[in-house]
């Protein structure tokens, strides 16, 4: 392959341009739509029609594909044939079964399940544990008796098998002694949990009595009070060993009922065999045995659903009567809590019978004139407990009974019960239960009678402060009416603002700050601000109610998303120096931005949301350190851009690029926030450009290159080799595209400089990566550039395209690979085409090359020099991966690639040039490793463009490019 004489051909761009596009052709519309559905029709021929009479379906429509969607409407998907089959079913039910039988039956359905609407146990588990702890010390005192078994007789009658399981439990009741005192809390959760294990393994293997002994020593210790701070918490741990044991008896009766065949969720007792029935009576026989009240009443609640095996009404006649019985217990805080497991079962097994449940709390309210007698009071003194602090012990099991009461239940019940508290004197605790139980609708229609009754009650027996907050939950849920809102809020503030303690104080605060929100204007809630922070502010109480003063952020900005009328609120920001720990004030700023940025539609440039704006991002800004994970950099950088974006100052440009040196100063330090102040100051530029009409005067010619020295003064400061060469490049052409022609050249040259800084690979979402693909891009990008930038003129011809190439030269290209040669290949189009008359593409108001040379023959020789030496190297490059059988390959790809741009760049009249490209061909198809297909269509190409009048010499040449088959 020797040395040839390069010379570009010429281009006709226009021409090229106007053979390129599709031929126009006419199309009758009429009914016409390329969204409208195809329809096909196919009309066969009647049996009995003339001989010779066509179907009056068209050939076009009866071969016309079928619309995928359209095919979905003919009743053949699964869905329309379930609702055929429905539809057809529907007629016959109609006559076997009455539409008042339907009607009842939807009715029990819906009153026998409990649906989503309704708050499940588990979830106030973890708030009773949380909220009721101690740190005294705590005993389990255990009862576990004997183990050992006593085998009957083989002869032994039903009396002496009576008499074994009798003494059995006398055992379980009377056995030894098992004592763990000096337990704290945590300890004492853990001895719990031990013992529901041991249950589960006793009944694995087959130790059912030990498993019930558990059950009954566990429930013994419902009646402790010794600690009595602690009581709530005890009884959701050892009601998880109760619901445990009546899961297990449930399952293990289910099962022996499953043999041979499952039995259906709805099965009756005609269902049950006589085995199972059996065995069910057995377990309750044994609960029937225990002589202890407490005990025997907790576990026989545990397995009430067991009573669904024996007879219809079962749970139904079992109910009251473990009710009644709840009555003999002497403690009422102990009575209190039984009354809510048997509700909390009774929901469970049998949510319909209303009456029990109602029956329970009506004895509830019985037993709190105990609270005053001398039993109460005297044990309260015992363990320094005041009043009011015992009765919140009361809460959960009293809201529990009140939510099982209210539950869908109608609004005359609530003022039954309103009548009831009155009667009870406005008992605080009872008015508390009633106003966190039933519906918040119905509470806040009764709002204001509810604060009457709040002011009765006696202030040393229940905060009114809780109260209050009672009904704020119900008020931030629910409306009062219009009139009564002012006086609601101020009549609760009263109360709210006189609390002392801050803890108390806050707690209260928060939930009436969205009430606040919801229905007045920022006068309400700068006042209710300002005096959280009067109560907040001594002593630093502030630092102990982060999570309530988060919430009152939440809030706020739930409500308000008009911005400019937040910020005026006199007492927003310094309620936002509140939060002086880092981390929970970058939350709220964040929180703040995220807001921000989804309802802030319009661009802004109101300076007292851009001042306040800018404090809040550069908080968060402030908050990187070396420490700071690369998520959170990016999490915080993708806000404050998105700060950034919904700045506008409209046509005072200057005001903008005034913002934008401020907030490179202010965010320094994220790298994304500095990128895109570089893409808002170059798009301000080109937005400069576009008012002007491409013609600038004096001051927005120096405006447009304040702008750019912006952009090259900022990008050195950026880590990220690509993120600087992507930007100096597109600085570059935004500075020519607005006539800066010593400015873009800075920046290109300052693109190559940099060249050489490119490391050979990169990290890509974690993963080192080879950088030669992105090196390549934006190579390529690079070289579509130089066709618009004129040569300087001191510095000769062609010295960008030059020192690019020199670089590219220089580079340090990873072992075995092309890079560098592909570069060549790509700078042959780009020189080809500078040498054209007239350019593809231009800047307006920028003078190219092809206005400054004017197609000079000395300008054209230097071009051709160039490309010559690029193909004498492309050429030496495929010589030496000639020479290794491990390179064919990339030989023939390269070659063909070559080829392609003789092809289309070359003159390939020059018959070296046209030698060069045929033997190029045969070096790319020699091993067989072309593309068939791309090779068969290339010579079609050929073949075209030879009938073309100006491209006739190319028949010579196709004659002599053969297609090779594979070996």
């Amino acid at each position: 392959m020797a040395a040839v004489q390069w010379r570009s051909r010429g281009r006709n761009y226009d021409a090229e341009l106007q053979r390129c596009r599709p031929e126009a052709a006419l199309v009758e519309f009429g009914d016409y739509h390329p969204l409208k559905p195809i329809m096909v029709t196919d009309t066969k021929t009647r049996r009995g029609t003339r001989k010779g009479s066509t179907s009056s379906s068209s050939s076009s429509s009866s071969s016309a594909p079928a619309d995928p969607l359209s095919s979905m409407l003919d009743g053949t998907d699964p869905l329309s044939m379930f609702a055929a089959a429905s539809a057809s079913e529907a007629p016959a039910m109609s006559h076997s079964v009455s539409a008042g039988d339907l009607g009842r039956k939807k009715r029990e359905k819906e009153e026998e399940v409990v649906g989503a609407d309704f708050e499940p146990w588990s979830s106030k588990r973890g708030e009773i544990l949380a909220r009721f702890t101690t740190t005294e010390k705590l005993s389990i005192n255990l009862c576990m008796g004997s183990d050992k078994g006593k085998a009957p007789s083989p002869g032994s009658a039903v009396s002496e098998k009576v008499r074994t399981r009798l003494e059995e439990l006398d055992d379980l009741e009377e056995g030894s002694q098992r004592e763990l005192l000096n337990l704290s809390q945590q300890d004492y959760a853990n001895r719990i949990e031990e013992l529901n294990q041991s249950l589960k393994e006793a009944w694995a293997s087959d130790q059912k009595v030990r498993a019930l002994k558990i059950v009954i020593q566990c429930s013994k210790l419902l009646s402790d009070t010794s600690v009595i701070q602690f009581y709530p918490s005890k009884f959701v741990l050892i009601t998880d060993i109760l619901d445990t044991f009546g899961r297990l008896v449930y399952d293990r009766i289910w099962t022996m009922c499953s043999d041979p065949r499952p039995l259906p969720d709805s099965f009756t007792v005609d269902d049950v065999n006589d085995t199972a029935k059996e065995t069910c009576l057995n377990w309750f026989f044994k609960i029937a045995s225990i002589r202890e009240l407490l005990p025997r009443l907790y576990v026989e609640a545990a397995i009430l659903k067991c009573n669904r095996f024996l007879n219809k009404s079962g749970i139904q006649e079992t109910l009251p009567r473990l009710t009644a019985m709840i009555r003999g217990i002497g403690d009422p805080l102990v009575a209190a809590y039984t009354r809510a497991y048997l509700c909390r079962v009774g929901m469970e097994v049998a949510p319909h019978l209303k009456d029990s449940l109602n029956r329970n709390f009506f004895d509830l309210l019985g037993t709190f004139r105990q609270i005053s007698g001398d039993s109460v009071q005297n044990q309260l003194v015992l363990q320094r407990v005041e009043v009011p602090e015992y009765l919140t012990l009361y809460s959960p099991a009293i809201n529990w009974i009140l939510q099982c009461i209210a539950y869908r239940a109608p609004e005359l019940l609530l003022t039954e019960m309103m009548d009831r508290c009155k009667k009870l004197g406005n008992n605080a605790l009872l008015l508390n239960s009633v106003m966190r139980a039933f519906r918040p609708e119905f509470v806040a229609a009764r709002a204001t009678d509810f604060i009457g009754m709040i002011k009765d009650c006696d202030e040393a027996g229940f905060p009114k402060h809780l109260l209050f907050g009672s009904l704020g939950r119900s008020l931030a849920c629910a409306d009062p009416p219009e009139s009564e809102r002012l006086t609601i809020l101020n009549e609760a503030w009263k109360v709210v603002t006189k609390v002392r303690n801050p803890q108390d104080y806050v707690n209260c605060a928060e939930i009436w700050v969205e009430f606040t929100c919801r229905h007045f204007t920022k006068r309400e809630v700068n006042t209710v601000l300002a005096d959280i922070i009067k109560h907040m502010t001594p002593d630093r109480a502030f630092e102990d109610a982060y999570p309530q003063l988060q919430s009152v952020i939440r809030k706020i900005l739930t409500y308000f998303h008009d911005f400019s009328l937040l910020f005026s609120m006199e007492r927003f920001l310094p309620f936002l120096d509140m939060f002086q720990k880092d981390s929970v004030r970058v939350e709220v700023c964040r929180s703040i931005m995220e807001v921000f940025i989804k309802h802030q539609v319009e661009p802004t440039r109101d300076p007292v949301i851009l001042n306040a704006m800018l404090h809040i991002c550069k908080t968060m800004h402030d908050s990187v350190n070396a420490l700071t994970l690369d998520d959170e950099k990016r999490s915080l950088a993708l806000l404050i851009i998105g700060f950034i974006r919904m700045v506008s100052f409209g046509r005072d440009f200057e005001q903008q690029l005034s913002f934008c040196v401020e907030a490179r100063a202010t965010f320094c330090n994220l790298e994304p926030v500095l990128v895109q102040l570089i893409h808002t100051v170059n798009q301000l530029a080109m937005e400069t450009s576009t008012v002007m009409r491409g013609s600038h005067s004096r001051k927005t010619a120096a405006f447009v290159r304040a702008c750019a020295a912006y952009s090259f003064i900022t990008i050195p400061s950026l880590s990220s080799i690509f993120s600087r060469l992507s930007l100096y490049l597109l600085s570059g052409q935004v500075a020519l595209a607005n006539q800066c022609l010593s400015q873009a050249d800075a920046f290109l040259k300052a693109a190559v400089s940099i060249l050489p800084e490119v490391p050979r690979s990169i990290s890509v979402e974690g993963k080192l990566r080879s950088s030669e693909s992105f090196l390549l891009d934006f190579i390529n990008n690079f070289l579509a550039t130089l066709l618009v930038v004129p040569d300087h003129p001191e510095h000769g011809v062609l010295y960008l395209v030059r020192g690019l190439l020199n670089m590219v030269q220089d580079y340090t290209w990873e072992d075995n690979s092309d890079a560098k040669v592909r570069v060549y290949v790509s700078a042959l189009p780009l020189l080809a085409a500078m040498s054209q008359e007239t350019y593809l593409y231009s800047i307006p108001k920028v003078d190219s090359n092809e206005t400054l040379y004017g197609g000079d023959p000395k300008f054209l020789s230097e071009i051709n020099k160039l490309c010559e030496t690029l193909i004498g190297q492309i050429l030496d490059h495929l010589k030496a991966l000639g020479r290794d059988e491990q390179s064919t390959r990339r030989q023939c790809a390269l070659a063909f690639s070559l080829f392609g741009v003789l092809l289309a760049h070359g003159d390939l009249r020059n018959n070296k040039l046209s030698q060069l490209a045929v033997n190029l061909w045969n070096l790319s198809h020699k091993h067989g490793y072309c593309e068939t297909r791309i090779s068969v269509r290339t010579l079609e190409y050929i073949k075209h463009q030879a009938h073309l009048p100006d491209m006739t010499h190319l028949t010579d040449t196709v004659q002599r490019l053969a297609l090779q088959s594979r070996t």
